[in-house]
């Protein structure tokens, strides 16, 4: 259950949380679905938050996922403006970083992928940079001078993965 952020009751794995039933059990991070609290807490953060640039992966189906129907809902109720910006490879931060500054937003938001978390210290840097607030689905990017994280411990996740598999 832990690994990918995938629902796992839209995935079908199980018929709820409270009661998976069948063979499959564990803790979950679900990591995509949280998107909606971030955009929350950036805005708490920064009152006067409006216009909020997301950079994602186009290749990771979850960050895609994230970005074009998780986040568009909860931006609307929080009366927020979200474009997308999408980052191919690694050697294009920068240049997704100047698109971004020129159109002005008031924040950014990172969901997760391999190769978002791979450039985490670039992308706090660049943010922290361009004087921009930021929300980020994964705790590397504040250790690496990030403005703020909300998700699941994974750390903890996996610990509790270890129990469940000396139970078996």
């Amino acid at each position: 259950m832990t690994g990918g952020g995938l629902d796992p009751v839209k995935a079908g794995l199980v018929e709820s949380l409270a009661h998976p039933g069948g063979n499959v059990t564990g803790p979950t991070v679900l990591a995509g679905e949280l998107g909606g609290k971030r955009l929350e807490l950036l805005k708490e953060a920064v009152p006067k938050l409006g216009r909020v640039a997301v950079l994602y992966h186009p290749g990771n189906p979850f960050s895609e996922l994230e970005v074009k129907e998780v986040l568009p809902v909860p931006a609307r109720a929080l009366g927020l403006t979200i474009r997308s910006w999408e980052v191919r490879a690694a050697d294009e931060f920068e240049q997704v970083f100047a698109a971004v500054t020129q159109w002005r937003p008031d924040g950014v938001y990172v969901p997760g992928a391999p190769l978002m978390a791979a450039n985490q210290k670039r992308i706090a840097g660049l943010a922290l940079k361009s004087r921009l607030p930021s929300v980020y689905a994964n705790r590397g990017y504040v250790d690496a001078g990030g403005l703020m994280y909300y998700g699941a411990d994974l750390a903890d996740s996996f610990r509790r993965v270890a129990t469940y598999v000396d139970k078996s």
